[in-house]
């Protein structure tokens, strides 16, 4: 098991936790984002899966992690994802190595299983596998079953066909199997189907067809009859005895990508005369959130309310650059999933209820915000911004890491920072007075000091969570070829930063009141080791 995101042995010299906050219903001071608030999108991903913990009410993040292994974390927060670990990394070759999609993390028979599809590199290979924990403990050792005979039959003689997004349905004492596959080998058409299941790791049933896939025209990978329909994505939604399979539908590297709705109103769902179709979407795009898809729900810690979680594309282009969004969802009076419409990035939302704030934890916990592929773990420190080796739909967006506790309000901040693009490095450094942060480069309330070896500055700018704004620079030598300390000390509304124990720029800057200290950078790689953080009087 390897951990990722865990462990960043910081020097945090001290931390402490400032007093006086501000109440979850007073307005923002001078730009900060008061306490009990949170914005979109939480994480970079496609595909998101969150659970509870059965044991300890935590929830469990499962993705995949560079398209070659599976990616657990465990956090008290459904809008931190928390420390990411690989519990299993693919072999470098076989039927199995390549193209690892949407793993789900499922709770059953006192055990853990991830159900996920991989292939050998070629997509027409892809077929569904599940691996299963150890014990109760879902960081423990893990054992793969598969591939799982996804075929005409469940017998030895009927190869399976291509599968993925698997997910499991348990109904009146049995469990069934529903993913999304081929309707023959090679075929590239897309459907639904469902099987019973004999254990976690084997089927029982022949696959049974559910639907057609273009019953609507916005089921389609595009407006018009003469483009194919596409159901993918299938999660289970269970309530007041009632069942549904929501779907993801249409083309998932375009905007128009959505959420379908399927209802069993027979008694068995073995049967595609048991299920029916609803004639709309029921959750699709906007102008500012779009290619939405691929949900999954889970309560509050309270479990007084329950949350919708869900992948969107990052731009209207043709991709699967993605990101993870989290939102309260409604039920309706018949128990169906009411979604509404998706949120805005960057727009303010109240933590799900009974979660903890984050000004209330007592351990220096970071999150990151980025492409995992642009962050590692290293001696004694963090790298942002590393290039991959193999790019995954891969993006920049001002990396970042911060601390889930609040700053104190008076302190002084600082860090060493290598620089590994030579004297063409760009900005990197630390953000201190931030609330708000999400995935995007000024997605962040927060003031940035930085050094960019390129133009030989020191600069500190503000972010509003949506632009930035430049307050001060200064001349400064910077020689890549060793480690740089930069300092920041605030107390009240003034701050100094400096660089190599030298003052650098004196500011006064009012708009930001509270916030958390973390680090930076702007389309560079850079590591960050020796954080130390202590108050000041």
């Amino acid at each position: 098991m390897k951990s990722v995101f865990s462990g960043l042995l910081l020097n945090v010299s001290v931390w402490l936790i400032a007093a006086g906050l501000l109440s979850a219903d007073e307005p923002a001071a001078a730009g900060s984002l008061p306490p009990g608030r949170f914005v979109n999108p939480i994480a970079e991903g496609a595909d998101p899966w969150v659970t509870r913990d059965p044991v300890s009410g935590d929830y469990l993040w499962c993705f995949s992690h560079g398209n070659r292994g599976i990616s657990l974390s465990r956090s008290q927060s459904l809008t931190r994802i928390g420390r990411q670990q690989i519990v299993w990394q693919a072999p470098q070759s076989g039927p199995f190595s390549r193209e690892i999609w949407a793993p789900e993390l499922h709770f059953l028979d006192d055990r853990w299983y991830i159900y996920f599809a991989a292939s050998d590199g070629r997509n027409e290979n892809h077929q569904a596998y599940v691996l299963q924990s150890a014990s109760a403990d879902p960081f423990s050792a893990w054992t793969l079953h598969g591939p799982l005979r996804t075929g005409q039959r469940t017998d030895v003689d009927s190869p399976p066909i291509w599968a993925i997004d698997m997910t499991v349905l348990q109904l009146r004492g049995r469990r069934y199997a529903v993913w999304s596959g081929w309707d023959a080998p090679g075929t590239d058409r897309q459907f639904l189907y469902i099987a019973e299941m004999a254990s976690p790791t084997r089927l029982k049933s022949d696959r049974v067809l559910l639907c057609s896939n273009a019953d609507y025209v916005w089921e389609r990978t595009e407006p018009g009859t003469q483009h194919r329909g596409l159901n993918e994505g299938p999660q289970v939604f269970q309530q007041r005895d009632r069942t549904w399979l929501v779907y993801s539908c249409g083309a998932s590297w375009l905007p128009t990508y959505k959420l379908g709705l399927l209802e069993l109103i027979g008694n068995d769902p073995l049967n595609p005369d048991s299920w029916r179709k609803h004639p709309e979407p029921v959750f699709q795009g906007t102008d500012h959130t779009c290619g939405v898809g691929h949900s999954c729900w889970v309560p509050s810690r309270d479990g007084q309310q329950l949350w919708h979680i869900f992948h969107a594309k990052r731009d209207q282009n043709p991709a699967w650059r993605r990101a993870v969004f989290a939102q309260p969802m409604q039920i309706g009076d018949d128990g169906r999933p009411v979604f509404g419409s998706p949120i805005t990035a960057g727009q303010v939302l109240e933590l799900p209820s009974g979660e903890p704030d984050a000004g209330g934890n007592t351990q220096p916990v970071m999150s990151y915000y980025g492409h995992h592929q642009y962050f590692e773990q290293v001696t004694d420190g963090y790298r942002l911004g590393r290039r991959p080796e193999s790019p995954v739909n891969d993006y920049r967006s001002g990396e970042k890491l911060v601390f889930d506790t609040q700053a104190p309000d008076n302190f002084e901040a600082s860090v060493r920072i290598e620089f590994h693009d030579g004297p063409q490095s760009r900005d990197a450094g630390l953000l201190f007075r931030c609330s708000g942060p999400a995935v995007g480069y000024d997605a962040q309330r927060a003031l940035f000091a930085g050094l960019i070896p390129q133009t030989g500055l020191v600069i500190l700018g503000r972010m509003d969570g949506q632009s930035w704004r430049e307050l001060a620079r200064a001349e400064t030598k910077i020689d890549v070829s060793q480690p740089q300390r930069l300092t920041v000390r605030m107390q009240g509304n003034e701050l100094r930063v400096f660089h190599n124990e030298r003052s650098a720029i004196t500011f006064r800057d009012g708009h930001l009141a509270h916030g958390a200290v973390g680090v930076r950078v702007v389309d560079t790689d850079a590591t960050f080791r020796d954080l130390q953080i202590r108050q000041l009087p």
